[in-house]
């Protein structure tokens, strides 16, 4: 198949184009191999030198140089090292994030051409003005600022010309290299490496189409239409194609112009939380996650929203992970690391015939301390850092998909960090999954709740009250109508189980657990009011029949009255 009319990534395809090709592939490894060993001479004559520490910016420089000058495959490498703080020392990290969006532009004139023949207009008759040259330049591509006849204010992506050939060509020799180095890996550090590659291909691939750019857009938009904190640009489609994207101009400050953000009187932690939990809702809930969340992609507009500009590396997570991926935090939380163990093998980073036993003590070890004495102490960084000490000892592996994940929440985290050394994602992070658990709005996330509360069969007042407590700790978080939800379960015959595990619980060890009940009462007391009360009770009683609902009030009115007397 001609590298022209490739629209999908297909690795046996490119391979069978480039074996007839040779000269080809063993030029371009030449020069990127050349192109790497100076750099790695002038490290090692610097050392020799002692002059390591004065050359330093000179060789971060001289990394960036090399991935611009060796194209978009390997500039897309550099951004996504520019989000590992934990891989990348400073000096090489602070040149690498210019990757982002302080790229050489290509010349107005060719992408005005490539405008017009892909939109079959002039630019005169498609807008009313455009920049006269581009306003960000980045490895795939470059943006104009435009304004339609409509008056509407755009802005216009426009594709780097001839992509393909570049991109498989540099896939191919990375698959090559990978192929060849999984074998000399420890353990299986290099197991899955060249599905790794595959799975960078076929985002790329994605990448370039601006067509599935659009949808995904659109995609994202309705999953977050109902969140005031989260915009998300409209797609002008009678102005898009393929190698162009004319989508809606956004007005917003990069997440890293810490100057402007405090100049904007924009609140720092109020948009570490917002980007926070939509990533965490992106993969929990919607199980479609923006892959690429490098601040060059995100913003903060005036009104205190996170705008995301980029969709054209998106994944999307199967049911049955996302059910996973809560499991293993509600593992996490209780410390069940056994349980994590068993998680893991059903995410793939373990496979199934692993004996999990060996493994179960270096979890608790690794996630004891990371954890510390309170799960605020949690820490992404920490955890990348020793679960890669973890891999060389124990049968880990890397799936593909979760390549993609760990490096958007890790992105996510780094910039937290830039806007507040001091945040802890967790702060953010735990409350969430509170919420969500106590809320438990499916059958699934009402399970897990049940498996929060009850080990051995015992009910856990103290996780409960945690939970609460954490909860709580978002003012936002109404305790109501998660009580009445909760309410709605017991009556259910669903909740037949656990209605008669709180009775049990209510008076196990042959004693009437009131201090228990009395310490949760004083967490909520002041949220629930009589009359709040009531009506989240009559809200709850709403779906059962009206002879039920009777019988039930006396109960009601019978707890309200204690609750008056206690305040008393």
């Amino acid at each position: 198949m001609p590298l022209e009319q490739m629209r999908y990534y297909d690795a046996q395809s490119i391979a069978h184009y480039y074996r007839f090709r040779p000269w080809r592939a063993i030029w371009r490894a030449v020069v990127v191999l050349w192109l790497f060993i100076g750099l790695i001479l002038g490290l090692k004559v610097d050392s020799w030198l002692n002059r390591s520490e004065t050359q330093k910016y000179k060789r971060a420089y001289q990394l960036r140089e090399i991935l611009t000058r060796l194209g978009p495959t390997f500039i897309k490498v550099g951004q996504a090292l520019s989000t590992r703080p934990d891989l990348v020392r400073k000096d090489f990290l602070d040149e690498l994030v210019k990757l982002q969006d302080q790229l050489p532009p290509f010349p107005t004139p060719l992408a005005f051409n490539i405008i017009e023949q892909e939109l079959d207009h002039s630019i005169d008759e498609i807008f009313s003005r455009i920049t006269p040259q581009p306003i960000a330049a980045a490895s795939l591509g470059q943006v104009y600022q435009a304004q339609l006849h409509t008056g509407e204010e755009v802005a216009v992506k426009v594709q780097r010309p001839h992509l393909l050939p570049i991109l498989t060509l540099d896939l191919y020799l990375m698959r090559l290299a990978a192929a060849w180095l999984a074998p000399w890996l420890p353990l299986n550090l290099g197991h899955d490496l060249t599905m790794i590659v595959d799975e960078f291909g076929t985002k790329l691939f994605e990448e370039i189409d601006y067509l599935n750019e659009g949808r995904n857009a659109e995609k994202f938009a309705a999953n977050f239409q109902n969140d005031p904190t989260v915009k998300v640009p409209s797609i002008y489609w009678r102005y898009s194609s393929q190698h162009v994207l004319t989508l809606e101009w956004i007005h917003g400050l990069k997440l890293t112009d810490l100057q402007k953000i405090r100049e904007s009187n924009l609140e720092q932690d109020t948009l570490i939380e917002i980007g926070v939990t939509a990533g965490l809702r992106q993969l929990l809930e919607f199980g479609f996650f923006h892959a690429d969340p490098h601040p060059g992609n995100l913003f903060a507009t005036s009104d205190q929203r996170m705008a995301y500009i980029d969709f054209g590396m998106m994944d999307q997570l199967p049911q049955e992970s996302k059910e996973t991926l809560v499991d293993s935090v509600v593992h996490l939380i209780n410390k069940d690391y056994q349980e994590l163990a068993k998680d893991f093998v059903k995410l793939g980073f373990l496979t199934p015939n692993t004996d999990i036993r060996p493994i179960i003590p270096a979890l608790e070890t690794i996630l004891g301390n990371a954890l510390g004495e309170s799960v605020r102490d949690f820490n992404f960084k920490t955890i990348t850092d020793q679960f890669s000490a973890l891999m060389y000892d124990y049968p880990f592996r890397l799936p593909a998909k979760f390549a993609l994940i760990i490096r958007s929440v890790v992105t996510q985290e780094g910039l937290a960090l830039s806007l507040n050394p001091d945040f802890k994602i967790i702060d953010v992070a735990y409350p969430y999954v509170a919420r969500r658990l106590l809320t438990g709005e499916s059958a699934a996330l009402r399970r897990r709740l049940i498996e929060v509360l009850f080990k051995d069969g015992k009910f856990q007042w103290d996780r409960l009250e945690n939970l609460i407590a954490i909860a709580r700790s978002d003012t936002a978080f109404d305790l109501l109508p998660t009580a009445q939800l909760g309410l709605q379960y017991l009556l259910s015959d669903e909740g037949a189980p656990l209605r008669r595990q709180i009775l049990l619980a209510l008076v196990e060890d042959d004693r009437l657990h009131t201090e228990e009940v009395q310490r949760l009462w004083n967490l909520i007391k002041d949220d629930v009011k009589p009359v709040r009360l009531f009506s989240a009770a009559i809200g709850a009683l709403t779906e059962f029949s009206a002879e039920r609902a009777a019988s039930l009030l006396p109960s009601v009115s019978g707890f309200m009255s204690f609750s008056g007397q206690k305040e008393t």
